[in-house]
């Protein structure tokens, strides 16, 4: 049975995916295996069926920032398959899953031969581009607290039924948003401290529910403004 097709970034490709199906393999991992590690020299792309995983980042001095989870749909690894260079970042599996993981001969030719693929190729690469603008602005230019404020804003999602509140599912531990914003537990703790006396956070059952993300918005839009 073709699986090819069932991946997201493959739908309607405007080619024949029959000649690549054998040349790429699906495989299961599990929770906390490793799944692509600094400096690798492993050239694959994976693509995500299920399960999620985390990327990290590792500065010179060998302190490991969290880039973000990615879920069921994604792909990550592509960079190493377009430059030949060592991988940049940790990939490591949150939940059990399976991947379907494609040589990088076969995700170039599939990128030259379809133009519907490398379209999306180039919109996601462009996004994840000005995504991690952003966040090199934000560590700029914001303190602790403000930065606090844009991540929470970033991985949450409207409340259903809660009007203007947002949530963020599962709610994030307090050393890994620390490790996402480059500062340490403590001080992520005493903020939460601070959003909680203030009403502008509180913890539900199964989520953290931001009361005001407007309020949260119009600061770090002020920050922003302030030192730029």
């Amino acid at each position: 049975m073709a699986r090819l097709g069932t991946i997201p970034f493959f739908k309607d490709p405007g080619i024949d995916l029959g000649p690549f199906e054998t040349r790429c393999h699906w495989r299961r991992f599990d929770e906390n295996e490793v799944l692509v590690d600094f400096d690798d020299v492993s050239t694959d792309v994976y693509f995500l069926a299920q399960g999620e995983v985390r990327i990290l980042n590792r500065t010179q001095s060998g302190k490991e920032v969290i880039l973000g989870e990615m879920r069921g749909g994604a792909f990550f690894g592509e960079l190493a398959a377009l430059d030949g260079v060592g991988r940049s970042a940790n990939v490591t599996a949150l939940t059990r899953g399976e991947v379907c993981v494609v040589p990088a001969s076969v995700f170039r030719q599939m990128v030259f031969a379809s133009e519907s693929i490398a379209d999306r190729l180039f919109r996601l690469l462009t996004k994840r581009v000005r995504e991690l603008n952003t966040r090199l602005m934000e560590h700029a230019l914001l303190d602790l607290r403000h930065r606090l404020y844009a991540e929470l804003l970033r991985l949450s999602v409207p409340r259903t039924g809660g009007g203007d509140e947002r949530v963020v599912t599962p709610p994030p531990y307090h050393h890994v948003l620390a490790a996402r914003i480059g500062c340490r537990r403590e001080q992520v703790t005493r903020e939460f401290t601070v959003m909680a006396n203030e009403g502008l956070v509180d913890r539900t059952r199964g989520a953290l529910v931001l009361r005001r993300p407007d309020l949260l918005e119009a600061r770090v839009a002020e920050a922003l403004r302030e030192d730029s």
